[in-house]
């Protein structure tokens, strides 16, 4: 532990050239007093960091020296393919990781690029939860996540059934967590958060290396939103309304209803046939279109809108 904190140290000082006291306690979350027997104990290996004395002054390495300790290891190598994702790095408990192997990368430019990575850091920056979404951390992501790592087989209580799952790859969608694990030979899916107990068995699997995760998520998220696509609804929109209705529902569904339309009526209308998860959620969804979508079935939720639009005439008189 408090090997890598040195490292980390002349790592920072040799990719920043000039750094205090308390610049380098808050990088590394220590005392000052620490950071200072930590530059002690690299002066007595032989390191040659240098203290500059007064207001503007701080710890610096002295005639360009450069570490040759750049070498990554595992974990901070497959820290750093995550490294645009820093919220979920946090959450897996990876930040530390993260952090080291950037500092390797760092420290390993030549001066002219030493500015790259701030310079990409300010321009990229990828936030995966939704708008109005407040992310919550599952309280036992960590320990699945080192599962997922390790290839150990994970003990858990999900939805309170007991199960045994060879635990394959982490998704975060829409600031949401999802593990994709193995089951006996099948493949399944599970919320992290409706994990009531996670822990590793002590075993591990061999992994399946034909598995793609990136491949295996597309075509179950496809799956899942036209499972969930239960009930279908008859609508007439205007010009306008078809532009929009997309942007309102399911956008594949919406596209394919499109597709599947005949020609404009007289009135430049077209009626499609729309899959929706439910009356409730249609109703909510397609409000929104307002005047440029017309409910011709099912009679209940068409009876509906013309009430709600009655109460709405009467609300601005």
């Amino acid at each position: 532990m408090r090997a890598a904190r040195l490292m980390r140290v002349v790592l920072l000082l040799q990719t920043r050239r000039t750094m205090t006291a308390a610049e380098l306690a808050a990088e590394l979350e220590v005392s000052e007093r620490t950071v200072q027997r930590d530059i002690a104990s690299l002066s007595e290996a032989g390191v040659p960091v240098y203290a500059d004395r007064g207001r503007s002054g701080g710890y610096r390495l002295i005639g360009g020296y450069r570490t040759r300790l750049t070498g990554l290891g595992r974990d901070e190598a497959e820290a750093l393919f995550l490294s645009g994702v820093p919220s979920a790095l946090q959450a897996m408990g990876l930040a530390d990781a993260a952090s080291a192997a950037r500092l390797k990368v760092s420290a390993a430019l030549l001066p002219e690029l030493a500015d790259a990575p701030a310079s990409a850091a300010q321009r990229f920056h990828l936030d995966a939860p939704g708008w109005w979404r407040e992310a919550e951390t599952p309280p036992l992501l960590p320990v699945v996540a080192d599962a997922v790592w390790d290839d150990a087989v994970l003990n858990v209580v999900y939805r309170e059934r007991e199960r045994v799952l060879a635990p394959y790859g982490l998704i975060l969608k829409a600031g949401v967590w999802y593990l994709a694990a193995r089951v006996g030979d099948a493949y399944r899916v599970y919320r992290v958060d409706r994990f009531t107990t996670a822990a590793p068995s002590g075993e591990r699997f061999e992994r399946d290396h034909s598995f793609d995760l990136p491949s295996f998520w597309a075509q179950r998220a496809a799956e899942f939103a036209r499972s969930i696509l239960r009930e279908t609804v008859t609508v007439r929109l205007s010009e306008a309304g078809a532009r929009l209705l997309r942007l309102v529902t399911d956008r594949a569904a919406a596209e394919e209803s499109l597709a599947a339309a005949g020609p404009p009526d007289g009135a430049g209308r077209v009626t499609v046939t729309l899959p929706v998860e439910s009356l409730e959620v249609a109703y909510h969804q397609l409000l929104g279109l307002g005047p440029e979508a017309e409910i011709l079935a099912p009679p209940a939720l068409r009876h509906r809108f013309a009430e709600a639009a009655w109460r709405t005439a009467r609300l601005y008189g």
